[in-house]
């Protein structure tokens, strides 16, 4: 009873913290601006006498409160999500816990205020039907919320002068601000469109109210509702225990699933580090320049083997996989040198590789799943194709 109190307090604990964080973080993306109170006490505790440049606006108790009009439509999603794999483990009469929270949040730069949540489960699952139905609830439930939210969020949006309110400076432009503010402009941010976010853009939005593409973070529906779509479709990649290799090992089994798993991965590391390295960047004529590159290279082809070394039985068929991506990468490159991937998916390919894994646990049962999950399965691998972002955050 005692061990069962306290994990109660710390997920308690861990959600007021989060709730806390993805406000202040909604705060800061909705004004543009930071909560320096940190730095303020760690420079006061240092005895430094080092003030805040006055060019930085300072946000308070009133900007804290408007950005639970972020936080709580986000963490709602993420509850819905985390509570639907919760349900269904249930209904099944599998062990799990409630929802753990992790708070995320920085002084210094801009956050979303958490990493997510998750939920332990605690005894075996022994069928692919139980993996996929637990598997499939959470995205499911999560991408109905999020629809909901952006459909209100693109309905309901301010005026067009609103902008004016968190950009001042911009109102002497009037409604043609976009034609001057963002002629030399540097660290704008833009939310990369996927299916669906552009259906709601083009279709469902007032045109004359709809932000511009580097304003869409000021905006905490909108902002809300595409980081749910984004992390849904993070979690349906169907690889190793992500939710979407749940849905794919129940419908295909361990067999095939160990043969399309790593392949699916390969893809992802692929496309994830295209660009970073060029064929003519290693063109002879600066040697210094050409063995710092070549140094830098190496290091990613030691990266791609720590994240390729789990994906088989034999170490060294990783390292082989490492050097195909990086030869491949250098082809494409050389044929198509404006192509390319996202890198920030690179820390994401690190965990799976590394620590969530890519392959996924057999199971004693192993019978096909009926019809009706099948058609569930395939509308997942809808939702994760219109909710997928090639270019998630693309930074100007």
């Amino acid at each position: 009873m005692q061990s069962n109190t306290r994990t109660y307090v710390i997920q308690a604990t861990l959600f007021i913290v989060t709730i806390i964080t993805t406000t202040m973080a909604g705060a800061e993306w909705m004004y543009g601006s930071f909560f320096t109170f940190v730095i303020d006490i760690v420079k006061f505790l240092a005895g430094s006498a080092d003030a805040i440049p006055s060019s930085v606006k300072r946000l308070g108790w009133a900007e804290f409160v408007q950005g639970f009009h972020f936080s709580i439509p986000f963490i709602a999603i993420l509850t819905i999500h985390e509570f639907g794999h919760y349900f269904m483990a249930r209904y099944h009469q599998v062990r799990v816990t409630l929802p753990y929270y992790i708070p995320l949040w920085f002084a210094v730069s801009q956050s979303i205020g958490t990493m997510g949540a998750f939920i332990r489960i605690k005894s075996q699952v022994h069928s692919r039907l139980k993996f996929f139905d637990i598997g499939i609830a959470g995205p499911l439930a999560g991408f109905i919320a999020a629809v909901a939210l952006l459909w209100y969020g693109f309905t309901h949006l301010p005026p067009a002068d609103y902008i004016f309110t968190i950009h001042p400076e911009y109102a002497r432009f009037g409604s043609s601000y976009p034609q001057f503010v963002y002629e030399n402009a540097s660290g704008n941010l833009a939310l990369g469109d996927n299916i669906l976010f552009w259906f709601f853009k083009t279709y469902v939005a007032d045109p004359a109210r709809l932000p511009h593409a580097y304003e869409m973070t000021h905006y905490p529906y909108i902002f809300a509702g595409y980081l749910a779509l984004f992390f849904t479709s993070l979690n349906l990649i169907p690889i190793g225990q992500l939710d979407g290799g749940h849905i794919l090992y129940g419908l295909i089994g361990k067999k095939k699933f160990d043969i399309v798993a790593p392949a699916l991965f390969t893809i992802f590391a692929f496309y994830a580090g295209l660009g970073i390295f060029r064929a003519d960047s290693f063109a002879i004529g600066n040697d210094a320049l050409f063995y710092e590159r070549l140094f830098y290279l190496a290091i990613y082809i030691y990266f791609l083997y720590i994240c390729f070394k789990r994906a088989t039985d034999n170490p060294s068929t990783g390292l082989m996989l490492s050097l195909i991506v990086v030869v491949c990468q250098f082809a494409v490159s050389y044929v198509h040198p404006d192509w390319e991937g996202a890198r920030g998916f690179l820390a994401f390919v690190f965990i799976l590789g590394r620590f969530l894994g890519i392959r996924h646990p057999e199971t004693e049962e192993n019978k096909p799943l009926d019809l009706p999950r099948v058609i569930l399965g395939i509308f997942a691998l809808i939702i994760f194709i219109i909710t997928f972002s090639p270019q998630p955050f693309t930074e100007v």
